[in-house]
């Protein structure tokens, strides 16, 4: 059967073309259901049981649930619950879904994948007795929601017990779920069985009672309850309000510090503008793009020096004023703003911890979020006895004004408090890591095994398997990027050549496989865990390049002289066969042995001697020499909880490899940008405002020392200069600040900026792009594929050439590359957590900054960086008879005859404070100077676990787990 659609359509020339669209409707499509006698079988789809068991007993019959849209849209967590089974998706349903969020699509097509779970797809649209034309002034939704009725209404018939049919199958019927009252009403006044999921949901059987806690919040809130907020404005309000000048739109940063401030980034304002206060806030949650007004000058407000936390156990919903900000002079003050209106939410699910209630048996708890930034959640469960001592996921659903915090539902339950795996699991989840296992379609990407090179492969490419080439890496890495070699030539020149693993020769563009290491972007790193970008096959076997084994690389090769000027550059894929894959250590032992003399040695000994020259001359064209705090464990090989931990500490073989790194990456950011001016991917470090370098300057002026920022230059010259010979560290802890007043580096296309934007400040190089590790950073397989096409090694395609695309991608790799350093960061303080349950120590430390109310502390063992608080929020004494004083101008801190500065020596002990369960801090206390009765006494002996251990002590033999690659 055949409907057409015909319209009339004028093109730009005045021309009129008719369109007709076919419509083909069939009768024979299946209806999925086994109690069906009518319906042509497919013996390849999943069947609906023939007597199927509900979990509800709001309807007692046998039935099968049929979907609206907007249940699938906000109760998605219910539907991948495996109780819920026997449920039919019309198509339209499917699509409308596609359309509004691809995140839930892509959640429902993985449980219309699983067989078990009973969800039929039904081709609504094509077939000719459930298809529905669209009538004259009919909205899409409502078509739509006309189609999803007429479909229930045809399966009822369908499905409906014929004369001398068996009566097991005259019970199953269709209950249509729905939760937009409209729709429900009119499918009532046809007959239809039809509720809301939460009116199923309540009339759960006992089994199945728990998921009640899933159903998402999305009922009208009463209007009888007096609202605690000013209410948001419309679209179209915000619309005419930002289109007249009076309001301004941009993203919101909640405050760690502080949960009653908050700040919005406004484009073309450089500063963020502050929030501060609950009716200022209005319900604006970190990460949501809002609409401001701004506030008279006579209300800016400065920001608050005091930490609030939100630490009422249930308030209820009342809201008490807020507490009174110190007042600051009024150049101090900033722009000040109000939210008046959402314009997109970002709300995502957030780990925590339940509250227990006050109220005994009441089903109404607080979830407090692990981040900081997010406000507590009010949520119902009837599972709070068990979910007490748990880690759980909840998502929110709504914040309506009468409520003093947003209103969520229970999610699911991730493990017990504390567990290393429970919270290793929290801080993937916290900071978006995708950590799932690769899915089916991706695995059908991968090579089969066993793989080896044949001998087409190597007509493609240059056999560089004689050639002398070795890999140097972290103790432990088995995801081998890269290789080196260096060789003399006939003519006195210098061969240097940098291998990468050719990751693009195993992901194709548009593949399952590419599409997921472009959505994970990177690979992540915890302290006793790797998250991959792409399967284990490809990044611990068959692109790795480990000694001994044969490897399709991509090769950039130049030819130095002796004073690593280059000559010529050439660009080839290749076959390599390392000879050797060495730690840092083991290739700086064999460069110190004068006995080696193999060719490995020869070539580690030029490629040695000439980074150094290029390290020299990179610094002398203003390339900055940074630092931060690292720190390595060392892990139980069998429990995998940290034993030990101290500073990572840099040899000449870590500067070698990252200076050949540098020069290939430079190298291929010109050829790439050569041929592709318009769409080459970069990376860009943009030059810091010189505000950022303020907290720099004034420490190392209170030193005596003088630091230029006009640019990077001056202020690497300054860095050096600035050695203070009785303080060996006081020049590592000047780099560590001007670290912090660093930009972000970020990847950008080269058609989006300008020229003089492409600027690294960091390096001082004019262009940069990221070639060197495409096992573990998808920018550099984008980076491969346009050095493919500009040898004529592979073709290219219409998405790498498309700016607006790779914009967007680029987008993607800074956010994910963002929250994999974050995460990082997270898992190294919460393995050093583990490290000091039961156990302190004294040890060596270094005053960083003087607060009003604290000492900023650095200990250089191991990297942590803490604060001792020696006033409290309102310049109380916080230990009796025990005064502090601060002078601003000299930045100290006095008590009595003791007077701290920046970058002194203290020894402090380190301890863990696990009062708060969800979040344990480091403790730092002071030691020496000794200040009666403030600083705690030193220890006597050594301590293992109960008793802390002295610095300086042996340590205890321990067992040694090598650790993951952080190049």
């Amino acid at each position: 059967m055949l409907t057409n659609k015909v319209f009339m359509k004028k093109t730009k020339r005045g021309n009129i073309l008719k369109i007709v669209r076919e419509h083909y409707l069939r009768d024979d499509i299946w209806c999925g259901s086994a109690a069906c006698q009518t319906c042509p079988a497919d013996e390849n789809a999943a069947l609906l049981d023939e007597v199927p068991e509900p979990v509800s007993e709001r309807f007692a019959f046998p039935h099968y649930l049929l979907l609206d849209t907007n249940v699938i849209l906000y109760q998605m967590d219910l539907l991948e619950e495996s109780a819920i089974r026997n449920v039919i998706i019309l198509h339209t349903v499917l699509d409308e879904v596609k359309h509004r969020s691809a995140v839930v699509y892509k959640r429902l097509r993985a449980v219309l994948s699983d067989p078990a779970r009973k969800f039929y797809t039904f081709v609504n649209e094509h077939h000719k007795d459930t298809y529905v034309e669209r009538e004259p002034g009919e909205s899409a939704n409502d078509r739509n929601d006309r189609m999803i009725r007429t479909a229930a209404e045809w399966y009822g018939k369908h499905l409906a017990p014929r004369m001398g049919k068996k009566s097991a199958r005259a019970g199953v019927r269709i209950v249509l779920l729905s939760d937009d009252a409209d729709n429900r009403a009119k499918a009532m006044a046809l007959g239809l069985n039809t509720c809301s999921a939460l009116e199923y949901m309540k009339a759960a059987k006992a089994t199945f009672a728990h998921l009640l806690d899933k159903i998402a919040q999305r009922e009208l809130v009463s209007e009888s309850k007096d609202p605690l907020f000013p209410s948001h404005l419309t679209m179209l309000q915000i619309h005419e309000g930002i289109k007249g000048g009076k309001l301004m739109q941009g993203g919101f940063l909640a405050s760690r510090e502080n949960y009653l401030e908050g700040y919005v980034r406004v484009e073309g304002i450089e500063k963020a503008v502050l929030i501060q206060g609950r009716m200022n806030l209005n319900r604006a949650v970190d990460g949501d793009t809002v609409a401001i007004e701004m506030l008279p000058e006579s209300e800016w407000k400065a920001p608050s020096d005091v930490v609030l936390v939100d630490e009422q156990t249930d308030p209820g919903d009342m809201v008490e004023p807020d507490p009174t900000f110190s007042v600051k002079p009024q150049a101090e003050r900033e722009p000040t703003a109000k939210v008046v209106g959402i314009i997109k939410r970002k709300w995502r699910q957030y780990c925590g911890i339940l509250l227990p209630s006050h109220i005994q048996g009441s089903t109404r708890h607080i979830f407090v979020p692990a981040e900081r930034k997010i406000p507590r959640i009010r949520i119902e469960t009837r599972q709070a006895a068990a979910l007490l001592s748990q880690r759980i996921i909840v998502a929110i659903d709504q914040w309506p004004r009468h409520s003093r915090y947003p209103q969520g539902h229970f999610v699911r339950a991730l493990g017990p408090i504390g567990s290393k795996e429970t919270e290793n699991e929290v801080i993937l989840l916290e900071h978006d890591v995708p950590h799932s296992r690769f899915s089916e379609d991706v695995l059908a990407c991968l090579p089969e095994l066993p793989w080896t090179i044949t001998a087409a492969d190597l007509q493609r490419r240059v056999d560089l398997r004689g050639i002398t080439v070795c890999s140097v890496d972290p103790p432990g890495c088995t995801d081998i990027d890269d290789a080196l070699h260096a060789r003399r030539l006939p003519n006195g020149n210098i061969e240097v050549g940098v291998h990468i693993a050719d990751v693009g020769h195993f992901i194709r563009p548009g593949t399952a496989l590419d599409r997921e290491a472009a959505s994970r972007a990177t690979t992540v790193y915890l302290v006793d865990k790797r998250i991959d970008m792409v399967p284990g096959l490809l990044s611990s076997n068959l692109c790795s390049l480990r000694g001994g084994e044969e490897r399709f690389a991509f090769s950039c090769i130049w030819e130095l002289d002796d004073e690593a000027n280059i000559r010529n550059t050439r660009y080839h894929k290749s076959v390599i066969k390392s000879k050797s894959a060495l730690t840092y250590e083991e290739a700086q032992i064999i460069i110190d042995d004068a006995k080696q003399t193999n060719d490995v040695a020869t070539s580690l000994r030029l490629l040695n001697r000439l980074a150094k020259i290029l390290k020299k001359r990179r610094t002398e064209k203003g390339a900055l020499v940074l630092a931060s705090p690292e720190i390595r464990f060392q892990v139980d090989s069998e429990t995998h909880d940290p034993i030990d931990v101290k500073a990572k500490q840099l040899l000449e073989t870590n500067s070698m490899v990252e200076e050949f790194m540098l020069l290939a990456n430079v190298s291929v950011a010109e050829k790439i940008e050569q041929e592709f001016p318009e769409c080459a991917m970069l990376r860009r470090h943009p030059c810091p405002p010189q505000a950022n370098y303020e907290p720099l300057v004034k420490a190392a002026e209170h030193q005596g020392f003088e630091i230029l920022t006009t640019s990077g230059k001056e202020l690497a010259t300054s860095l050096d200069k600035a050695v203070k010979p009785d303080n060996p560290y006081f020049n590592t802890m000047l780099r560590i600040l001007a670290t912090r007043c660093m930009m972000q580096a970020v990847y950008f296309i080269s058609g989006t900026v300008q020229r003089d934007e492409f600027f690294h400040y960091g390096l001082a190089a004019p262009i940069y792009t990221h070639f060197t590790s495409p096992i573990r950073r998808y920018a550099d397989i984008i980076v491969h594929r346009l050095l493919a096409a500009c040898i004529g090694a592979d073709s290219t395609y219409p998405e790498l050439l498309d700016k607006k695309v790779n914009s967007n991608l680029c987008n993607n790799l800074n956010y994910r590359n963002r929250m994999a350093q974050y995460a990082g960061r997270a898992s190294v303080a919460l393995h050093t957590h583990l490290f000091f349950r039961k156990r302190s120590e004294d040890e060596q430390a270094y005053i960083l900054f003087i607060r009003k109310n604290a000492l900023q502390i650095l200990v250089p063992k191991y990297g942590f960086e803490g604060t001792i608080y020696v006033t409290g929020r309102n310049n109380e004494e916080i230990k009796t008879g025990v005064r502090f004083v601060y002078d601003e101008e000299q930045q100290t801190q006095r008590c009595g005859q003791v007077v701290f500065r920046a970058f002194d020596p203290v020894i402090v002990r380190l301890s863990l404070d696990s009062t708060n369960v969800q979040h344990e801090k480091l403790v730092f206390e002071l030691v020496k100077p000794y200040i009666e009765g403030f600083s705690v006494k030193a220890q006597g002996a050594a301590a293992e676990v109960e008793t802390p251990k002295r610095k300086g002590e042996p340590q205890q033999p321990t067992k040694s787990k090598k650790n993951k690659k952080a190049k």
